[in-house]
Parts: structure tokens; sequence; C-alpha cells
């Protein structure tokens, strides 16, 4: 069907370079101030799944500002596929990249459908994604017709979501995506992101400042003050050293004999903070930092040739934290 090709116009374009998206010494400065990004030099290539990963503040949103053409850098280039990002006509670039901020604009007075439906705006005829399939992918079947206004935070933002997703580009820069989502959609939302980049051959940049759910990126590009630290694979990025320059905080990823990672933290100050109670199968914590991580309260203890111990889960990853670690 025609409809379908036309929808693909991204994707098949992927396909003739490797490089899509690059920086170029790139850098920027907001209005009287100093450089933010300076010197900034990064690729991102055909199908990868990258965790741009960071503390608050630390230049990721900007980031993706550029990368999507809306800020304009004041040195270096930013090209998409071989071409300065920002001399694309706005609906020729949305059919090649798709930009979702982090702060959405929540009271908008339209139906799910409707505001879905703009998703589609580069386009004469349908996409291959119909409306009621984007909205089923992000668990919002029941709500098609219901007013944004009606919705929880964490619903909304899976709206913006599928809106994204219909759009169809070939590369998504999703800025926090998962902030204000249950954990079971944090899981269902990056499942589907990684079925559609196999699928369908998308990529996607993903701004997040969760350890956890770095973990689950193949590259991880590790930011601070607009400078990149390190960029690659999950194991050479997330290093205790690299850790406590981007986040102010010892920490550091292990993995237990079973192969499982885990965070250990080395902050003294938590040591005396945990309050905890077991019974013959389970193990309840209570922590101050408990909610951040994710916790669940019932956990297993496990056997070891050193005898028994307690451990408690990281919810939504199934990573083990071991208390001893604090």
């Amino acid at each position: 069907m025609s409809s379908v090709s036309e929808h693909e116009t991204g994707k098949n374009s992927l396909s003739s370079k490797n490089t899509i998206l690059e920086f170029r010494q790139a850098g920027f400065s907001y209005e009287k101030s100093s450089p933010f990004i300076n010197d900034m030099s990064l690729s991102v290539g055909n199908g990868e799944f990258i965790g741009l990963l960071g503390a608050n503040g630390s230049g990721k949103s900007t980031i993706l500002k550029l990368a999507s053409g809306i800020l304009k850098a004041s040195k270096g280039s930013i090209d998409l596929w071989g071409s300065p990002v920002r001399t694309y006509k706005n609906k020729d670039r949305a059919k090649l990249l798709s930009y979702l901020p982090q702060i959405l604009d929540m009271n908008v007075p339209f139906t799910v459908r409707e505001l879905v439906s703009m998703g589609i705006y580069p386009y004469e005829v349908l996409p291959r994604l119909t409306v009621d399939e984007a909205v089923e992918m992000v668990g919002l079947a029941d709500k098609t017709e219901s007013l944004i206004s009606n919705l929880s935070g964490g619903e909304r933002r899976r709206v913006y979501i599928a809106m994204t997703l219909l759009q169809g580009a070939g590369l998504l820069l999703l800025d926090e995506p998962l902030a204000n989502l249950d954990i079971k959609y944090q899981i269902e939302l990056l499942r589907l992101l990684k079925e559609l980049r196999e699928h369908r051959g998308i990529t996607v940049v993903m701004a997040l400042h969760d350890i956890n759910i770095a973990l689950q990126f193949e590259k991880i590009i590790l930011v601070r003050e607009g400078r990149i630290l390190s960029s690659g694979n999950p194991g050479a990025v997330l290093t205790k050293e690299l850790l406590k320059k981007a986040f102010d905080v010892e920490l550091e990823i292990k993995r237990h004999d079973s192969g499982e990672a885990y965070i250990n933290y080395e902050n003294s100050f938590w040591k005396n903070q945990i309050e905890h109670s077991f019974s013959a199968d389970s193990y309840t914590v209570h922590s101050p930092f408990a909610h951040s991580l994710r916790v669940v309260d019932r956990v297993s203890i496990r056997q070891t040739a050193q005898g028994k111990y307690p451990v408690y889960k990281l919810t939504w990853l199934n990573f083990r934290k071991f208390l001893g670690g604090f």
C-alpha cells in the first residue's frame, strides 16, 4: 500500500547511512550566559538504542533540543542524515525524527484520539500505524474518547508517547519519557521501543537520570554540565569513578556470582538509616530512599556457602541489592 511506503520514508532512508545524527564540536549558550554546551562531538548510528544519562541540569534536554533542531548551535555543526538539521522544512524533519519533550502541555482541550491524531500531520496519506493501534500500544484503549483533562499525569504522558509513535519517524528523541509512569508502564514502554527497533529499524535516544533504567541500554552517553564524560556500553561507562563525577555520590554497578547486576552504595550515612525485619520467607525493608529505588518490601533469603543473608529487589528491572553493601 502507498500509505506504508510514505510513512516509512524515514526508516528507509536510514539504511543508506550508518550515522544518522552527528554533532561536530557543537556549542550552545543560553542568552547572556557562558557556553552551556561546548565543543560537543557525538554520533548516533542507525538502529542504536542509546541512553543519555546525567543528573538534573546536566544538559540532556538541551542536547535533544539541539538534535531536533529546536535550538540552533552557536558553533560547530549538527547533521541529520548528512544535512544540517535546521535546513529541513518542519514537515520533512518530522518524517525523519520525532521529539518528545520532558515538559508537556497537559491541559489541552482535546480527547485522546484528537491529540494522538496530531502525530500524522507530516503526511498527506494515512500512516501505517492507526490511532487506535498507537493508543493500544500505550495501554489506553479504553480511554480513546476521554478528555485529556480527565486523565492522570501518567496517562497524559502515555498519550503523548502514542502520538510520538504514530508519527512514525525513524529516529526518536525522548526526554525523560518514563517520568510519572508506573513501573508497569516503564517496563512496557522500554519493551515496546526495543520491539520497534528490532522490527522496524527505529533508532532511540532517551534522556534519563535513573541508573537502573540506563542498564537496559546498549549504549550510554554520560553527561555532566554540558560535556560528555564517557560514551560506550554500560560496563565501560557505569564505573565507580565516572558515576561519582556525574552524580556526586559514591556508588557502583556490581554483579553477583549469578550474573545479576546491583547498585552498591558506599555512603556511610545510609548504614544507620535502615530498619528491617524478616520472617521465614521474606524481608521487609524500611529506608528513607526505598521509594526512589523502587524496592519491594517482600524479598527472598539467599542461601550461600557462607550462610543465609537477605536481599531486596529493585522492582522494575529485577536487580538485586545486597543490604551488606550499605
